[in-house]
């Protein structure tokens, strides 16, 4: 990514997101704020519930021609029309994902902290690697991506790159040069002001 190229916004549905969310929540933020992509982050293994969430945020996505993919369950990509899938197994199932979804899907891959890692899910197939936690919490084990991760990637790698969990805005202006997406959930979500924090993120790496 070149110096004058800023991360484009990926956005992470809240985990416990209901039926209302995606016409009332999500779909104002996708109007007023320039998104790239969007991740169905539902918290559950209810086919019926995912399907039912999937097919709402496939409706606003796409309305705004904007990626919606979901988290780990591959095969419900075709069936509920999405645009592809973010595994959290690294490189393990890519090359079978890959063989189901065929090749326009996007097949994104959680990476960890582990450049090694990333480079073989690059290597055979993976769209975009992502890497994080990117900062320190009570709910981490301790290992975060460092920016010197992103950086190596960066001048090392053509994969794009994303950059996610426990994000803060003053990382996110560190992060910027040297990323090509932002990956924003409970960043976005943690309060009832969605668009002031979202707003203020794009504003971080502008």
């Amino acid at each position: 990514m070149s110096e004058k190229e800023i991360p484009q916004i990926y956005l992470i549905t809240p985990a416990n997101a209901d039926l209302t969310f995606y016409s009332q929540k999500l779909a104002p933020l996708l109007d007023a704020f320039p998104i790239a992509c969007i991740r169905l982050g539902l918290s559950s293994d209810d086919e019926n519930l995912i399907s039912r969430h999937a097919d709402q945020l496939r409706e606003v996505s796409h309305e705004r021609d904007i990626s919606a993919v979901i988290s780990t369950h591959y095969r419900l990509v075709n069936p509920l029309g999405l645009d592809g899938v973010h595994r959290i197994d690294a490189a393990k199932t890519i090359r079978e994902i890959r063989e189901e979804l065929g090749t326009d899907a996007i097949v994104g891959s959680h990476c960890g902290t582990s450049r090694h890692v990333g480079m073989n899910a690059g290597e055979i197939g993976a769209d975009y690697i992502s890497f994080g936690p990117v900062t320190h919490s009570a709910l981490s084990d301790g290992d975060i991506a460092d920016i010197e991760t992103f950086k190596w990637w960066s001048e090392m790698v053509e994969i794009p790159v994303v950059a996610e969990g426990n994000m803060t805005l003053e990382l996110a202006s560190e992060l910027a040069p040297v990323i090509d997406f932002l990956a924003l959930g409970q960043e976005v979500w943690k309060n009832d002001t969605p668009e002031l924090n979202i707003k203020e993120y794009i504003s971080r790496i502008s």
